[in-house]
């Protein structure tokens, strides 16, 4: 358990170092004739929604991989250990499978809407 922290650790210190060296990507702004206060409004709230989207992604993306893992490797365990409960076992699986991408799918739909609504 304590590997796979320090593998969550270095994996988040990662992104946030990428998130942090992508900031002066949002720096630049046109001139197309706004305010500056509607331009900085604007930027901001892309800027936002961007970082949002990423976020819920990420972690919605992160946390099923760990899940689907898991189970995964419980199943496989439970196989080992119950050769005559295979069947059950994988259905009950593959259920559990489904739902955890439901889950991440309904994430990437939030994201959509954040994105294209907000």
């Amino acid at each position: 358990m304590n590997r796979l922290m320090k593998k969550i650790l270095t994996l988040t210190g990662v992104l946030l170092l990428l998130l942090a060296l992508a900031a002066p990507a949002y720096a630049a702004a046109p001139d197309n004739g706004q305010s500056a206060a509607q331009e900085e409004t604007e930027e901001s709230s892309i800027g936002l929604k961007a970082i949002a989207a990423g976020l819920a992604v990420g972690i919605a993306a992160a946390g099923g991989a760990v899940a689907m893992g898991m189970a995964t490797a419980k199943s496989t365990e439970s196989i080992a250990r119950q050769p005559e409960a295979e069947g059950k076992i994988r259905t009950t699986l593959m259920l559990g499978l489904v739902f955890i991408e439901t889950a991440i799918i309904y994430a990437l739909l939030v994201v959509i809407l954040i994105i294209f609504v907000l």
